[in-house]
């Protein structure tokens, strides 16, 4: 997607150097700043600490993560432990244990000289696959978006919740790329962009996002959304996945499940952007199953940002002494979802329509 007007992927190799490129996301929105992955460790560090972030992009970080550990030591013991100590960093994700599971089972009988050229093809092959994934998502959901305009015949009102977008996976996005591929299709659209507590995706990313694609946004605190909702002021929410289980279940970032009761209660299309990669196929049930995430405190007792003097700032902004819990994510129960949104088409959030995906 673009940035200042020029085309920008998230992650990309660059054959000239051997040298594996990324965005650092810390600093956006106000400093746009490319970093080169050298060593396995730098990887784990750059997924834990969410230099990069979204479920696609994690899994892609994580093939290329085994690339570089092939590098070091092509030998199998070692790689499987790589694999492991990469699955560690991020557990809610399915993408990353998708790309490092589905690696290590094609290089078992590759023999070790040849491991880091064959793991390097690998990781190309999965982004690529990952891009036309989200530009297949983005005409699915275009089509959904559609019918909806068809309807109104006016500005499509859209909530959305954390980053789905571009930088969440290699390019186009997921939640996003609909909104996306609107924009092109010259289909009026206005983003409501959820603040997304406590790291703020929703105002750092999905608004920079919109912002350098020249589509109608406003920024919302979380809490917005359902009175936006029951004053008719939505008409559709589309977010993102982290790990969908076989039953339609959802776990997405924390927060989405109470826009998806709001949604309900005001009969408003809850539409979740799912690429298979983000599907776990061997969990029934994900409210029950799925592993939730907690993270730091300090994400939720402190923030960051840029002060009057154009310097970086971080700052407490609750008492000293106080206990904070940081649940990553939430489970959206299949019965609130109206569509999962796939590359392979737009289906009934339920165990029938996903196990046809599998086939």
């Amino acid at each position: 997607m673009l940035v200042n007007g020029q085309h920008l992927t998230t992650i990309w190799y660059e054959e000239n150097n051997d040298a594996i490129r990324i965005i650092d996301q810390r600093l956006l929105p106000h400093e746009l700043k490319i970093l080169t992955l050298h060593s396995l460790a730098e990887v784990l560090f750059a997924i834990k600490d969410m230099l990069v972030r979204g479920a696609p992009l994690i899994g892609i970080t994580a093939a290329y993560g085994m690339y570089i550990a092939a590098r070091e030591n092509s030998s199998i013991k070692f790689l499987r432990q790589s694999g492991e100590n990469l699955k560690l960093t991020r557990p809610t994700a399915v993408n990353l244990s998708w790309a490092v599971d589905l690696i290590l089972d094609k290089i078992i009988n590759i023999e070790e000289i040849n491991r880091p050229d064959y793991v390097l093809n690998l990781a190309n092959q999965m982004r690529l696959a990952d891009i036309q994934a989200c530009k297949d998502i983005g005409e699915n959901g275009f089509k959904l978006l559609e019918t909806i305009y068809k309807k109104k015949n006016s500005t499509i009102n859209i909530l959305t919740h954390c980053n789905a977008g571009w930088l969440a996976t290699v390019d186009w996005g997921t939640a996003l790329s609909p909104i996306f591929k609107a924009k092109k299709k010259d289909i009026p659209i206005h983003v409501w962009v959820d603040e997304t507590r406590p790291r703020n995706q929703g105002f750092n990313l999905t608004a920079w996002e919109l912002l350098n694609e020249n589509i109608p946004n406003s920024l919302i605190v979380d809490n917005v959304g359902g009175h936006l909702m029951q004053n008719g002021q939505v008409d559709v929410c589309i977010t993102g996945t982290d790990r969908t289980s076989l039953n339609g279940d959802v776990c997405n970032k924390i927060g989405t499940y109470l826009k998806a009761l709001s949604a309900f209660d005001n009969n408003i299309p809850f539409y979740v952007a799912a690429p298979i990669s983000s599907i776990d196929f061997e969990m029934k049930d994900g409210l029950r199953e799925i592993p939730i995430e907690e993270r730091n405190a300090d994400e939720v007792s402190f923030m960051e940002g840029i002060d009057e003097n154009n310097e970086r700032k971080k700052i407490r902004i609750i008492p000293e002494g106080s206990v904070c819990k940081n649940y990553a994510f939430d489970v959206t129960p299949f019965k609130y979802i109206t569509k999962l949104i796939t590359e392979k088409g737009n289906i009934d959030a339920n165990t029938d329509s996903i196990k046809a995906l599998n086939i």
